[in-house]
């Protein structure tokens, strides 16, 4: 089966961010090799089939300096996932500011999350993961928990909104899986259970705009 590797534009994505900064190291070079490689097998032969040799074959690097940097496939597997978060939210603010409009600020969040969401390189991803998981309750606990830990920046926003006086008092937590939810309704779970194209650009503003209605209109105070 032929490799994506070189070809897919996600990858240079991933690691541009990094290249940026500084010439890498040898070791630092290794590990986006190893990254790189691995999503290429995942989304080629899914996450069980995919081997550590494999990935290291194609990284041409040792299986030791793979484990070196990943100590299990999971470790790596969620590595991916949050590295694809986070290049499609590193540039979005999520600090809560007191000045500006509640609607204004929560589109600007939403419409980050559903860039994510309308990602087909994800999507292929995210469906890898669930596949994976499905017979490992302690691997999806993993999983989710390392992808938890970056979804905590839009509750801490509506936590420091709630302490402004402008967002009802109610579980930030629970308020925000409820507007997750609402995006992933129509951009995340149709995708992944039954395959059906990512939304265009008119579905995505219009998810957005009647969830910024359901989620302000229900817990905004006026």
């Amino acid at each position: 089966m032929t490799s994506k590797l070189p070809s897919v534009i996600f990858l240079i994505r991933l690691s541009e961010a990094n290249l940026m900064k500084a010439p890498l190291r040898l070791t630092d070079r290794k590990r986006e090799a190893i990254v790189q490689a691995a999503i290429a097998e995942f989304r080629d032969n899914g996450f069980e089939v995919t081997s550590m040799d494999k990935i290291a074959a194609l990284a041409q690097v040792s299986k030791r300096t793979v484990y070196n940097h990943f100590p299990s496939k999971e470790e790596l597997f969620a590595e991916i996932l949050q590295r694809l978060w986070a290049s499609s939210t590193e540039l979005q603010d999520m600090t809560y500011h007191h000045e500006r409009p509640l609607r204004a600020q929560l589109k600007e969040l939403l419409e980050s999350k559903m860039k994510m969401l309308a990602d087909s390189n994800f999507i292929d991803l995210a469906r890898v993961a669930i596949a994976a998981t499905i017979h490992s309750p302690e691997r999806a606990q993993n999983i989710v928990s390392r992808l938890n830990e970056r979804e905590e920046s839009f509750t801490a926003w509506i936590r420091a909104a709630q302490l402004d006086g402008r967002l009802k008092a109610v579980d930030p937590s629970f308020a925000a899986t409820q507007v997750h939810a609402l995006l992933k309704a129509f951009a995340f779970w149709p995708q992944i259970t039954l395959s059906t194209e990512v939304l265009g650009t008119s579905d995505q503003r219009a998810v957005v705009e009647s969830a910024l209605d359901l989620f302000l209109g229900w817990y905004e105070v006026r």
